[in-house]
């Protein structure tokens, strides 16, 4: 499968936090600003949309995001991204997106990875979740 299903689960102050998401390849590819155009909605992974599920309220980047399950979509440009948690969580792609089914954004600056990612990758930290694809991570803090 070119980009399969893959799922990362943390917890943060009890509450049980999941991400569900497609895990494309770089493939020799540019990604950033390339195949993952800039200022478009982008669906965070391969194939349906990145799914971020909560049990409980979360605080993300200081802001609360309510117990759960959301599209999560980004509008990535060359120096920060736009995150999305996105009401209607089973969409195909973007492609359906609509800013009015917003729950909550915020706006990250992106970082340069200190390796290669060749395989889009969520990682769940003890205070943040990181996207890592090509030289790009993508970080949101959480409580």
């Amino acid at each position: 499968m070119a980009s399969p299903a893959e799922t990362v689960k943390g917890t943060y102050n009890g509450a049980n936090v999941t991400i569900n998401y497609g895990s494309p390849s770089v493939k020799g590819r540019v990604i950033w600003g390339g195949l993952v155009p800039f200022d478009q909605v982008w669906r965070a992974g391969a194939n349906e949309a990145t799914t971020f599920e909560t049990d409980k309220t979360v605080s993300i980047e200081g802001k609360q995001l309510p117990a759960g399950k959301y599209a999560f979509f980004i509008i990535p440009n060359a120096k920060e991204s736009i995150l999305i948690f996105n009401k209607i969580s089973k969409q195909w792609g973007a492609y359906d997106y609509k800013e009015s089914n917003d729950q909550l954004r915020v706006t990250v600056s992106n970082e340069k990875a200190d390796i290669f990612v060749e395989k889009l990758q969520y990682t769940i930290l003890a205070t943040r979740v990181e996207l890592a694809w090509e030289n790009w991570i993508i970080g949101f803090s959480i409580k």
